[in-house]
């Protein structure tokens, strides 16, 4: 077996992270072009960039899906994770995150801490992941450092730590100050990303010595040998500072600050030997993973048996299925035969290759801490864990969060179905946020996802890559019926038609029922009246007939039937005539019933900063929301309410425009409730219309 020319201590895993438009896509493309992995510097504007390479991504120009590209920098290879930053994709990032040995967020210069920045450093806080800081677009308009650094102090806490400062900003900015050497970098305005080293200037001077000397205090705090050489010497060299603040951030002590213009490829190649100095290399702590069923620690060495997780599958309507898998522990060859442990199968991996964004390069093999891709895996999926076929090996998947907004779907042609059927099959593959299934009761087939543009994106697909057309209808709410009161009717069905009629007559009382208790059929009849085999006749016809209600073509629940009495005729009495009587029946007994509209009430939790309690309380009030009550965490109110589902089917795209998108919800059905009268009776007008539209 060849092998592999990286070992865990020379690679490095970083996932780019940040709120959307905060440059990440840009920077990568800049690192991929200074380290001469490809020959020019790709732009977002011209959809050309290595990790943005899905059709829906270059035409809206934002990052949809985590990708991964590579490059070697002295002698380090580097793996970055591009993520999502809209909060729509959340969990693809999470999911690059989860195959991270760091975290490279970016900060908006001009706009500073935004929401999915907070998001993601919470997400980066669980994994326990070491965070670098960039302060990226240095080069725009109102763009300010100091700012920016301020806002991280008081979001992230005071253990961010400047290592630069910028040489002027916005249309002025031209380099930066390194305070851990105290030498300056500047950069023409050519997009080549070659620093030149210059002396410091003169007006920054006093700024550098004051934020390099905070710098060296902060370092030597972090050790209490160093705080003792600190205090006696007044300084600390350059190594030993390097040395101590690789310690730190590793534990997530400090939190370092950058300076950059990724789109003009300015404090670029600073801040790759940043990467290969203060990153983790892969095997920097033992990997937590469930080993036999039981929790445990595993080296992250070659020659630990292999195991793996999948956390991203890219979905190719030519190539098809491609699975992004970290290995986290030993080695593993092309063509090997693997065990699934989440699914408890088996899986031959076929040709191994590594990433540069959409393009596959064969390898013979991959190690501990490196990321490859497979294709035609069989039954693997996003979340699943390969391993050794000898060992049982589950590494935690991410969770998959419930869907925010559903929408009704049918294809466009009929004769499509069984094609839409195979590409929403692979939609999901890609995408595990995306949902899709039937009603139950609607029947209708409803697709879910996290906000409306995550469903219109997954739609666009299906007419991009797999060539089918939909319709896309807001779903049903799905109503339902019942009654209030109790009545008696004796129907009869009779119908002559030449030869054999049809007759049967029915008496049935039906009466409410506790919400809950469904159906009942009750037989009363004593004797011979209706003979034994026409009686389930009645209770179908019945039953049939519930499905559409009386009111507004919603299923009837939780009411009893007690079949009292009837008659039947020795030669034309059928199932088929007792059927059409005990339909007939429930009709004109359900209409004297005082039959009401019962809708579904979800139990919904809103999770909100504080400041914007007040207008999300409003908003759900206006809903018809009931407050069940709240508790507050670290600054977030969680609202705990019931809301019919017929006001939360706009909810989603409400919430992000009250908060900024700063608020989450989940939400489960709780209960039926009775539906108030004014309500009622537009839904059922709207019923009658529809009806006579389908007439006509």
């Amino acid at each position: 077996m060849t092998q592999p020319t990286f070992t865990p201590e020379t690679i490095r895993n970083v996932a780019i992270a940040g709120h959307s438009d905060t440059g990440k896509t840009s920077l990568a493309s800049a690192m991929l072009f200074d380290s001469g992995t490809v020959t020019r510097l790709l732009k977002v504007d011209d959809g050309n960039t290595v990790t943005d390479f899905d059709e829906d991504e270059q035409d809206r120009k934002i990052t949809i899906n985590t990708a991964v590209a590579h490059f070697v920098h002295r002698d380090t290879k580097i793996n970055l994770i591009d993520t999502p930053g809209y909060g729509i994709y959340t969990t693809d990032a999470v999911q690059g995150l989860r195959v991270a040995d760091a975290v490279l967020l970016l900060a908006s210069a001009v706009a500073g801490i935004e929401v999915q920045t907070e998001k993601l450093w919470k997400e980066a806080a669980r994994f326990e992941l070491p965070v670098l800081l960039g302060v990226n677009l240095m080069d725009r308009d109102r763009a300010s450092f100091d700012r920016t650094l301020a806002a991280m102090h008081k979001k992230f806490g005071r253990e961010v730590v400047a290592l630069q400062m910028p040489i002027g900003e916005a249309a002025s900015f031209k380099g930066l100050v390194d305070l851990l050497s105290g030498k300056a970098y500047t950069w023409e305005h050519d997009e080549s990303g070659t620093p030149k080293e210059v002396d410091v200037p003169a007006d920054l001077a006093d700024a550098v010595a004051s934020s390099r000397e905070a710098l060296m205090e902060m370092v030597a705090e972090q050790d209490e040998e160093l705080m003792e050489a600190y205090l006696e010497a007044g300084e600390l060299d350059e190594a030993t500072m390097r040395t101590a603040l690789a310690k730190a951030i590793h534990t997530r002590a400090l939190f370092p600050a950058f300076v950059l213009a990724g789109g003009k490829n300015m404090g670029v190649q600073p801040m790759m030997d940043a990467l290969v100095d203060l990153v983790p290399p892969a095997n920097w702590r033992p990997v937590k993973a469930k080993v036999g069923g039981e929790d445990k620690e595993l080296a992250a060495a070659p020659d630990q048996p292999f195991s793996a997780y999948a956390f991203k599958t890219i979905s190719d309507p030519y190539a098809g299925r491609i699975t992004l898998l970290r290995v986290f522990s030993g080695a593993v060859a092309s063509d090997a035969t693997v065990k699934n442990a989440t699914q408890d199968g088996q899986e031959r991996l076929g040709a191994l290759s590594s990433l540069q964004g959409k393009e596959l390069e064969h390898i013979a093999e991959v190690t501990t801490g490196d990321i490859c891709a497979v294709p035609k895996l069989k039954d693997t999926h996003t979340g699943d864990s390969l391993c050794d076929p000898k060992a049982d090996i589950v590494h935690t998947p991410v969770q998959i969060p419930e869907a925010a907004i559903s929408f009704a779907l049918e294809p466009a042609s009929k004769g499509d179905e069984d094609k839409l059927a195979s590409a929403l099959a692979r939609i999901r593959d890609e995408d595990p946020t995306i949902k899709v299934g039937r009603d139950p009761q609607t029947k209708e087939l409803l697709i879910s996802g996290t906000g409306q543009l995550h469903v219109e994106v997954a739609v666009g697909r299906l007419k991009k890559r797999f060539k089918v057309d939909v319709l896309l209808h807001p779903p049903k709410v799905p109503y339902r019926e019942t009654l209030t009161a109790s009545a008696e009717v004796t129907t009869r069905h009779k119908k002559q038609t030449g030869g054999a009629g049809q007759f049967a007559e029915c008496k049935i009382r039906l009466d409410p029922v506790a919400r809950g208790v469904g159906y009942e059929f009750i037989d009363k009849i004593f004797g011979g009246s209706i003979s034994q085999g026409y009686r389930p006749a009645v209770n179908k016809g019945i039953q049939e007939a519930a499905e559409r209600g009386v009111l507004a073509g919603y299923p009837m629940v939780d009411f009893s039937v007690t079949l009292l009495d009837g008659k039947e005729h020795s030669v034309d009495s059928s199932e088929m005539a007792f059927k059409i009587a005990g339909r007939k029946a429930f009709k004109e007994c359900a209409a004297k019933c005082k039959p009401t509209m019962l809708e579904p009430v979800m139990r919904i939790d809103v999770f909100t900063p504080e400041e914007f309690m007040g207008d999300v309380m409003g908003d759900l009030n206006s809903r018809r929301g009931r407050v069940q009550g709240m508790d507050s965490e670290d600054g977030t109110t969680v609202i705990h309410a019931q809301v019919p589902l017929a006001e939360l089917l706009t909810y989603s795209p409400t919430l992000r425009s009250i908060t900024g998108g700063r608020a989450d919800y989940h939400m489960e059905f709780s209960h039926y409730a009775e539906v108030p009268k004014q309500i009622q009776e537009k839904i059922i007008a709207e019923s009658k219309s529809e009806e006579e539209e389908e007439e006509d």
